[in-house]
Parts: C-alpha cells; structure tokens; sequence
C-alpha cells in the first residue's frame, strides 16, 4: 500500500457541548450539518463542513467520545485549557467573513492582516478554544 491509497474523511476538534457546537459551526460559521447519529449515551456522531466542498468532514468530538476513561479526562483537561486545534480555510472574501463572524460575536484572535506569505488572513477562536483561521489569497 503507498501512500496514494489514503483519502482523508475526518478531522475532529474536541467540544463539550454539541448542540452549542451545532449552534456555533451551522448558525455563525454557516457551515452545513453532514451527519447528526446517535453514537453514545453522552454523545452523538456530528459531522459538519462547508457546503462546498464534500469532504473532509469535521468531528465535533466530546470528551466521552475516548476510548478510555484516561483519554476522556485528557481531553477534558484539554478543553478546560482551551489547548486545541487549529482549522484554516480558504475563503473568498475574507473581509466580508471577518465582518460577518466579528458582528456575530465571534471570538477574534487575530484581526486581519496582509500576510507576508501572500494572502490576508483572520483568526478566531470557537467556544472551546478551537482556532480557526480564514485566508484569501493577496493580488
């Protein structure tokens, strides 16, 4: 098997709530809910993504969604110190995004700014601490 064989579906980013999270990723973000499964007592199989673009989904996995009862309390140690991930998409218009997300009431981590790697990015941050960051190419 050679590395060609792989196709990414997934990315997950740990949440605590996922109807907050539903509310955060389809109503200010406006990406489209994919998959919404029964998957544990505590939890549910929740895909979201940009309409868009298929694939790759994104998990918005709980802590109880672990393995193990250690790996359950890592990530809850992990979303009590807002240590997350980073998610960057491209977007046409960053501008417009950044206003629209700011008046929403979004976390802004970073404002925009010209990147000296050509393009014009902003960051913001999810309830949980998750980063996300929006570019558009420059020129």
């Amino acid at each position: 098997m050679s590395s060609t064989d792989f196709t990414l579906t997934h990315v997950s980013i740990l949440v605590d709530d996922q109807d907050k999270a539903v509310e955060f990723y389809r109503d200010v973000i406006g990406f489209e809910v994919r998959q919404d499964i029964p998957f544990l007592p505590e939890a549910r199989w929740l895909t979201v993504g940009p309409a868009a673009q298929p694939g790759p989904e994104i998990l918005l996995e709980t802590p109880a969604m672990n393995p193990s009862a250690e790996a359950s309390a890592a990530a809850r140690t992990r979303l009590d110190s807002r240590a997350q991930g980073t998610l960057i998409f491209s977007v046409p218009d960053v501008t417009a995004l950044f206003e629209r997300l700011q008046s929403a009431g979004a976390e802004v981590e970073q404002p925009l700014i010209d990147q000296p790697y050509g393009v014009r990015d902003c960051g913001f941050a999810d309830p949980w601490g998750n980063h996300l960051r929006f570019a558009q190419p420059l020129g």
